[in-house]
């Protein structure tokens, strides 16, 4: 038995056939991956690995499983069966990112594979073959889940590893990322989730959902996604710097294809694309070790009624700037559908009236539900006034909330006069 403590859950155990999986030179490789990339640029305290999340996934997924047999015993067909549920289920936590290439999703946008398309190779690999084996686990049941496949065995399982909103993936890291970067609304009631969970039956098929009593626990859990991704993950330094790591990428893997063989991919890490950035004369490369922030943020607009005024004033900054303009337009779904699913329930909530979807039991859920959106302008320092750029938004934003605020006084004046009128 390997204890390993964690700061976000303590002391995780792992037995000797899981300790053998970690052991394996491709789980060792996530911890010379950072889980946010670049985001220590803006966030010093933000190096926490990608090694560090797939251990505190699979003990958060642990206590998933371990609720659900409390709460929801008739998931499980006999103690033999969930014992073999459970060595799965952690056994994909544990291997879900070992896919990801240096610098995470920078990287999926140079080379143009996705992580998930690695992990059947890296699943194939003699020894992560030989330690599924000693768990006595089948790699295609393992890259089910990883994968989410919509045929996997158990279903349950693969919402618990890649599911679109109850997944342990995001419980973990946004606990732990709320952690390393010190930004205090990515946290939420984990305890409450977590007890809250349990196995519905739908058309037939078991699904993961939520006691009525862990609605606000839920809507915490969802607030705070929506608050990271804000704070963190589009974070303006960090937008910046990833769109620098992509020249400087591009510079350093001339030929992807030549990554797609999978021992090759792996021998890249974080220290190696450094190591390979050190002596790079490049702009790019210097950027990177220096921090030198080449584009400056001129304005935000992260909410979609802003979207006439952003296009205004992108169309103004690149009729006066051209190239030097950068508009980065980001989306992300806070609360998503079933994966695979037509329009129907997100997360089913179980109130005393029946199981009805979270955004019918939460006012909160149902706000945040679709697609939130972050839109920014930058320029290029070199080749752009930024303080001109920034004026000539400022007066564009200026102007729309004068005419916003016309017609709101003008409405009130309408409501006003006709109280009066009755």
């Amino acid at each position: 038995m390997k204890r390993i403590y964690d700061p976000i859950h303590h002391f995780i155990e792992l037995d000797d056939g899981e300790q053998a999986l970690v052991d394996a030179a491709p789980l060792q490789r996530l911890r010379r991956l950072r889980q946010l990339g670049l985001a220590y640029l803006a966030f010093p305290a933000a190096e926490h690995s990608r090694f560090g999340h797939a251990v505190g996934a699979l003990a958060l997924g642990d206590r998933v499983i371990e609720g659900l047999r409390r709460h929801s015993p008739e998931y499980f067909a006999s103690e033999a069966d969930f014992a073999r549920q459970r060595r799965l289920l952690r056994a994909a936590l544990l291997l879900h990112d070992v896919g990801h290439g240096p610098f995470s999703h920078a990287c999926e946008a140079v080379l143009g594979v996705p992580h998930e398309a690695r992990t059947s190779a890296i699943l194939a690999l003699p020894q992560i073959a030989a330690a599924l084996q000693g768990l006595d686990l089948a790699s295609e049941d393992v890259h089910a889940l990883v994968t989410g496949n919509p045929e996997v065995r158990f279903p349950v399982l693969r919402e618990i590893v890649s599911g679109p909103n109850l997944d342990a993936d995001r419980m973990d890291y946004l606990l732990r990322d709320g952690y390393f970067t010190g930004v205090v609304s990515g946290r939420y009631d984990a305890d409450q989730l977590i007890g809250a969970l349990r196995v519905f039956e739908q058309c037939g098929r078991p699904v993961l959902g939520v006691d009525g009593r862990g609605t606000v626990a839920l809507e915490s859990f969802v607030l705070a996604r929506y608050m990271m991704f804000s704070t963190v993950y589009f974070h303006h330094t960090t937008r910046q710097f990833e769109r620098i790591l992509h020249a400087a990428l591009r510079e350093l893997w001339p030929e992807p294809g030549a990554l797609d063989p999978i021992e090759a991919f792996l021998e890249w890490d974080d220290f190696r694309i450094f190591d390979a950035l050190r002596s790079a004369a490049s702009v790019a490369g210097r950027a990177l070790r220096e921090r030198h922030t080449l584009f400056a943020l001129v304005a935000e607009f992260n909410a979609e009624r802003d979207l006439s005024t952003y296009e205004t004033c992108r169309e103004l900054l690149l009729e006066r700037y051209g190239e030097a303009v950068w508009a980065d337009e980001q989306q992300q779904a806070m609360h998503r559908l079933p994966l695979g699913a037509e329009p129907g329930p997100t997360v089913l909530v179980r109130t005393q009236t029946g199981l009805i979807d979270a955004r019918e039991a939460s006012d909160l859920i149902g706000r945040l539900s679709g697609s939130a959106y972050w839109r920014k302008l930058y320029v290029l320092r070199e080749r752009a006034d930024v303080g001109t750029a920034r004026e000539l938004c400022a007066a564009v934003v200026t102007r729309a909330r004068q005419g916003k605020n016309g017609d709101d006084c003008a409405a009130q004046g309408a409501l006003s006069t006709g109280r009066s009128m009755s």
